[in-house]
């Protein structure tokens, strides 16, 4: 399934780019598409621990699954008063 990704803020910046697009397997996960995008961008890789994810601009939990044509957007963690 082809799926279409978006990154925010200091995401974003990481990876050098806002949209990107994956092939993944029919039973992927949250999980499994920050970890393809991380071997992607390796830069991401220390964001994983503290990141919030959305698909189709609802907000998601990394179990959850993702469907051929889904958008999932991960968001770093918002600081600041």
């Amino acid at each position: 399934m082809r799926i279409t990704i978006r990154l925010f803020a200091r995401l974003r910046e990481a990876a050098g780019r806002e949209i990107d697009e994956f092939e993944l397997s029919p039973d992927a996960r949250v999980s499994d598409v920050w970890t393809a995008l991380a071997a992607r961008y390796p830069a991401l890789a220390p964001f994983g621990g503290s990141i919030s994810a959305a698909i189709n601009a609802d907000f998601a939990r990394m179990t959850s699954l993702v469907d051929d044509g889904d958008e999932v957007a991960f968001l770093p963690p918002v600081s600041g008063g």
